[in-house]
């Protein structure tokens, strides 16, 4: 498979000027950090881009490879700063993402949480047939309503058929719960960690500023553009693929 760095673009000059750099104050660092960080200045401490470049390409790497093989990734985001871009992403690429807040039970308890997710389906479908309006307006309203909240929680993952191959998290502090899920369930992780983080739980270490806006923004889009390209390679596999059958039937009807 070719590397993800040849499919997209990761420059240093782009990390710098995102402010991917930034990291937390110094006397707030977490030491299992230190392999990542370049120095201090001014009391803050400072990623040495080189390392948060070859994360990124190596996260890329991966979600390329998930997406080539059909695989879906959760993109979680619900700290202020990425839910927007979180989303927005997602919906770009066709990933279930998660903006609102971390459901727990998730993963340990999937198929709970997909009779809620195949109900908001089941309704939004209804409502679009015209199936609902033989009640009354009073019913309709409370169907709306049940609507409107699944679709707050459930929205962005309406179309998550099983268990997702890996995750996608911006903040490993605020979605510590999605991290242990995660590793009971055995899912690989890709996450953008900050100075004062454990990275123990992540597989796919992407050492930059999870608060910055420009940082996540830069980050969140490189992996739904790595998404994009496996996608693209798995569809051209297909094709080839389904090329080659027909041309063999073809072959053995002359």
């Amino acid at each position: 498979m070719a590397k993800a760095k040849s499919e997209i673009k990761i420059g240093l000059k782009d990390l710098l000027d995102a402010g991917c750099h930034f990291g937390h104050q110094a006397q707030r660092w977490n030491p299992k950090m230190a392999p990542f960080l370049y120095g201090v200045r001014d009391g803050i401490h400072i990623f040495d881009l080189a390392k948060t470049k070859e994360g990124l390409e190596k996260a890329a790497e991966f979600a390329q490879q998930i997406a080539s093989q059909g695989g879906q990734i959760i993109f979680v985001g619900t700290k202020r700063q990425a839910q927007a871009m979180i989303k927005e992403e997602a919906l770009r690429v066709k990933m279930p993402f998660i903006s609102e807040r971390w459901l727990g039970g998730l993963l340990t308890n999937f198929d709970n949480l997909k009779k809620s997710i195949d109900k908001l389906k089941d309704l939004k479908e209804k409502k679009a047939s015209g199936e609902l309006e033989k009640y009354t307006k009073k019913e309709n309203i409370l169907i709306d309503r049940e609507i409107a909240r699944l679709e707050r929680f459930f929205g962005g993952l309406v179309d998550l058929k099983e268990l997702p191959a890996a995750l996608f998290v911006i903040d490993v502090k605020k979605e510590q719960a999605a991290l242990k899920e995660a590793a009971k369930k055995n899912i690989p992780v890709m996450a953008v960690v900050d100075s004062n983080t454990d990275p123990d739980l992540v597989d796919w270490v992407i050492p930059a500023n999870d608060d910055a806006v420009g940082s996540v923004k830069l980050i969140v889009s490189l992996i739904a553009e790595a998404v994009k390209c496996g996608q693209q390679m798995g569809e051209k596999k297909t094709k080839a693929e389904t090329a080659k059958i027909k041309k063999e039937e073809e072959k053995d009807e002359d």
